[in-house]
């Protein structure tokens, strides 16, 4: 499987979309997809993790499934709205390596060597 960019997930979604006539939902309904999504994410993450355990009759899902469905329906959004997912991103790193830069303990050259 060969490595996929985030412009290359965009169009392959945009693509999937497209064959079917009713199109992208809109903004407002994939922003209530994102919420249930992000629930279903939280709800797998306190199964593994947290001290909520899953009932014998619920089935099984993993984490990874859950991110990929969150992932999705962020990316059917962002192309609904026209925004270049990757230009999002640099946008949010420059932010973090500027605005942040100084907010966070680094690891120093010594630590990273023991």
């Amino acid at each position: 499987m060969s490595e996929l960019s985030v412009k290359g997930m965009q169009k392959e979604v945009d693509e999937y979309i497209s064959q079917f006539k009713e199109g992208y939902f809109s903004p407002l309904a994939m922003t209530a997809r994102l919420t249930e999504e992000l629930g279903e994410l939280a709800r797998e993450i306190n199964h593994y993790y947290g001290e909520k355990k899953k009932k014998s009759s619920e089935g099984e899902k993993a984490i990874d499934e859950e991110l990929g469905d969150l992932l999705f329906v962020l990316t059917c959004l962002a192309n609904s709205l026209d925004i270049d997912m990757e230009k999002s991103f640099q946008m949010v790193m420059t932010k973090f390596n500027t605005r942040d830069k100084d907010r966070w303990t680094r690891i120093d050259a010594q630590e990273e060597k023991s």
